[in-house]
């Protein structure tokens, strides 16, 4: 059963045009994820299929009676009533019983015959709206998105961002649509919950679009992939890994047809400019006759090329002692909880250290202290060996200026750069003619976070300390750090939740968890078996 048509869309924003020409459908039970560099309209098109935008042309046809829930980036909830009124919020007449059973339940303490017999009549109305089992599913998922059984009275006004992107996945999972829109759901999830979420959605019977730069994600949760271009949508009947592979395969096909097409063209124009006016005139007006007839084989779109033009290069560093850094006895609580404590650790020149653990257990909590950032009264001590230049790459993006433009925050740390050589070290990054004048705070979370590591990368760094880097780039820009970090002289520690990033780049693991901190030897894919065994 087809549930979503969408035919020869096109849409742009007056004579630029994003993407023209999309067709593709669903099926129910189709689960597909929606690839292309930041920029290219992944989440335009997720809000034209939603019915939030109207295209330029084209039409968007889903199915009477699906029922449609889409999860935005930008995490859109009103901040009224308890977090449990949120996960309802989708369910109108359920909601709205259980705010009068509530009334009555606090009525019925009077003990009067009509406060009872109210009572009793709404509490039969919530049971057969299948209230009941409502409530026990959202408390299962919420429980798996981080809220406890206290959480679910907390007003939504009091949730910090991170949450409140749990709470509105919750709130569309809640509803089992037919048809589900998630874009970049994994966003600030912690490796356990996004495992969770995988079996979730693999699990629901409807159809799923998804837009995500988690690649481990999008592998184990879509078998199809629709590449987005400009002037291009492709269809793999395959998850993203074995897309990637595909789609090269492909292009260096087409690209050889048509390359074979214009040397065909050359020579025969070449053949009809010498002989137009000889002996062979026929023949060259015959072959003039079939190439006006010919249709052209445009070379194929790569719609990555331009993201793969991101360079992150370290400045050449002195080398540091073999001793990076030697952690005794740490330990900080946060809220009157504590987070870890007697925490002893030895980071040596070359490693490349992974943190992992659940949201809230301290993960960035240390990785400040081991970079001399701690709160006063953290405790423990963290030797520092010789020769040392670090830098800190912080997941709230905190060193940008919102006032300032990409080459003022540049110049604020090379000020001897001139306004030339800093527009022309940011085209490494992306950041193409008058974008390197605009101000940060008009800038996406990618180019945020390009912009960051583009100061982090100006000044001879040896130890680094990155805190959630991939969270806003594109898998293009992922894929270049970690050939980067791979191939990095100094030593790193990092905060991650992209399992993809974890596995090609970390060659120990530090695990946070419920107060604990353990240090497996090996990089990350050595620490999941060995928590498989």
């Amino acid at each position: 059963m087809t549930v979503l048509q969408v035919a020869d869309l096109s849409f742009g924003y007056g004579a630029d045009k994003l993407f023209q020409g999309i067709t593709f459908s669903l099926e129910h039970g189709q689960r597909a994820a929606l690839v292309a560099p930041n920029g290219a309209g992944k989440s335009t098109l997720l809000r034209l299929v939603a019915r939030e935008l109207t295209p330029d042309t084209g039409s968007v046809v889903i199915r009477k009676g699906i029922r449609v829930a889409y999860f935005r980036q930008s995490h859109e909830l009103q901040a009224e009533g308890t977090v449990l009124d949120a996960f309802l919020s989708g369910f109108a007449e359920v909601l709205e019983l259980r705010h009068a059973l509530t009334a009555a339940q606090h009525d019925a303490a009077s003990g009067s015959e009509a406060d009872l017999a109210r009572l009793s009549d709404l509490t039969d109305r919530y049971h057969i709206a299948g209230g009941d089992d409502l409530e026990r599913r959202v408390e299962i998922i919420a429980a798996h998105l981080g809220f406890t059984p206290a959480d679910m009275d907390r007003p939504v006004a009091s949730l910090s961002g991170g949450e409140r992107g749990r709470l509105q996945l919750g709130v569309v999972l809640a509803i089992e649509p037919d048809l589900l829109l998630l874009d970049e759901p994994t966003n600030h999830l912690d490796i356990e919950t996004i495992t969770w979420l995988e079996k979730h959605l693999a699990g629901l019977g409807g159809a799923l679009l998804c837009v995500s730069h988690d690649r481990a994600f999008l592998d184990a949760v879509c078998p199809n992939t629709m590449e987005l271009g400009h002037r291009s949508f492709r269809v793999y009947p395959l998850k993203y890994s074995d897309y990637a592979v595909a789609r090269e395969e492909d292009l260096a096909r087409e690209r050889e047809l048509a390359e074979r097409q214009e040397a065909f063209v050359a020579k025969t124009e070449d053949f009809i400019r010498r002989n137009i006016a000889g002996q062979k005139t026929k023949q060259a007006q015959s072959r003039r006759k079939m190439l006006e007839k010919l249709e052209t084989i445009d070379r194929p779109e790569d719609v990555w090329a331009t993201a793969e033009k991101v360079r992150f290069r370290f400045a050449p560093a002195p080398r540091s002692g073999d001793i990076v850094l030697d952690a005794r006895g740490l330990g900080a609580a946060r809220g009157g909880r504590t987070l870890f404590s007697g925490v002893e650790l030895l980071i040596r020149r070359g490693d490349r250290v992974g943190v992992v653990g659940p949201n809230g257990t301290g993960k960035s909590t240390l990785l400040k202290l081991l970079a001399g950032a701690g709160a006063p009264e953290d405790a423990g001590d963290v030797r520092r060996g010789t020769n040392l230049c670090q830098g800190y790459f912080d997941q709230h993006l905190g060193s940008l200026d919102p006032a300032r433009t990409a080459v003022e925050e540049i110049r604020s740390v090379r000020a001897d750069m001139n306004v030339d050589a800093t527009r022309q070290y940011l085209s490494r990054f992306r950041f193409y003619g008058d974008d390197a004048l605009r101000k940060v705070q008009g800038f996406s979370g990618g180019e945020r976070s390009r912009l960051a590591l583009a100061k982090l990368l100006l000044e001879p760094r040896n130890l680094l300390f990155l805190d959630e880097p991939t969270n806003h780039l594109d898998i293009p820009a992922a894929e270049i750090l970690e050939e980067a970090l791979t191939g990095f002289e100094g030593t790193v520690l990092l905060v991650s939740h992209d399992r993809r990033f974890l596995e090609r780049v970390t060659t120990r693991i530090v695990a946070v968890r419920e107060g604990r901190v353990d240090v497996y030897p090996g990089g990350f894919r050595d620490y999941r078996d060995n928590l498989e065994k």
